[in-house]
């Protein structure tokens, strides 16, 4: 019973994993179909949650948009860690100017917002999906560097890695055997605490029309296209915010979960 809001959210994020590989499991109805006489309808058997202005099930929408807005965000993390990881282990072995170089560099990404430096990079390069994933990615790099980089600091200095230049190992081979393992053994928490960023990301910059486009249902699509519903037909906007919300939710309690087993401490 302690743990839970752990199983709820774990089971929630199991459903939000098997809309993302096979949405058609949970929803049968085709989520681009139209149905002008059937638009902005509340809640029946039919449409479970309703329709949105064109007619178009909700319940299929928001199940299927999860391949989107959890592919983009989980495909970003993962361009975040590996970049982040190389450059923070580069910097923590170099030192001197390379590490000065590279520090420099994280410090010039860190000084912007994550969601203003993705927005300012896809202004550039111009919306679409590909785009959003770079631009949510870049601007994650420097979380991952920085832990990766002090990690390594740590490792480098310790007692056994001294004794296993003792023994005669080579430089790639004591890197991969001794340090690499443990300078990224936070990656992992990491990249679940950055999932829920990259979530809340992704639906933003989809909001102002910066990610997939139209007709895809994208979950922070579904929140532009429904604002101006609010009045007459609120659920076209809300349940993809619930979603956005309880998706949230999960990543980030399950992240701190292992954030606190990693530390030695319970979590509360």
């Amino acid at each position: 019973m302690r743990h839970s809001p752990l199983v709820l959210a774990a089971s929630y994020l199991l459903l939000c994993a098997l809309a993302t590989l096979e949405p058609s499991w949970l929803a049968r109805a085709d989520p681009l179909a139209a149905d002008p006489l059937a638009a902005q309808l509340g809640s029946s058997g039919e449409h479970w949650l309703g329709t949105d202005q064109l007619g178009r099930d909700i319940f299929s929408r928001v199940i299927h948009g999860a391949r989107y807005s959890l592919s983009i965000s989980a495909a970003a993390i993962v361009i975040a860690a590996l970049f982040g990881t190389v450059a923070g282990l580069i910097a923590g072995l170099a030192r001197g100017w390379l590490d000065e170089l590279i520090t420099r560099l994280l410090d010039v990404v860190s000084s912007f917002p994550d969601l203003l430096l993705a927005l300012m990079l896809i202004s550039f390069t111009g919306p679409g999906t590909f785009n959003l994933i770079v631009a949510l990615g870049v601007a994650s790099i420097p979380r991952f560097a920085r832990v990766v980089r002090s990690q390594t600091f740590v490792v480098m200095e310790s007692g056994y890695v001294e004794q296993a230049r003792t023994f005669g190992l080579t430089f790639p081979v004591l890197v991969w055997r001794h340090v690499l393992p443990h300078a990224v053994a936070q990656v992992p928490i990491l990249a679940t605490l950055g999932l829920g960023g990259a979530i809340i990301g992704t639906a933003g910059l989809s909001f102002l029309g910066m990610g997939p486009q139209p007709p895809t249902a994208e979950w922070g699509l579904m929140l532009a296209e429904g604002r101006n519903y609010l009045y007459n037909a609120w659920w076209i906007a809300v349940w993809p915010g619930i979603a956005i919300t309880l998706t949230v939710m999960s990543v980030s309690a399950l992240g701190r979960y292992w954030q606190a087993r990693f530390e030695g401490r319970e979590y509360s």
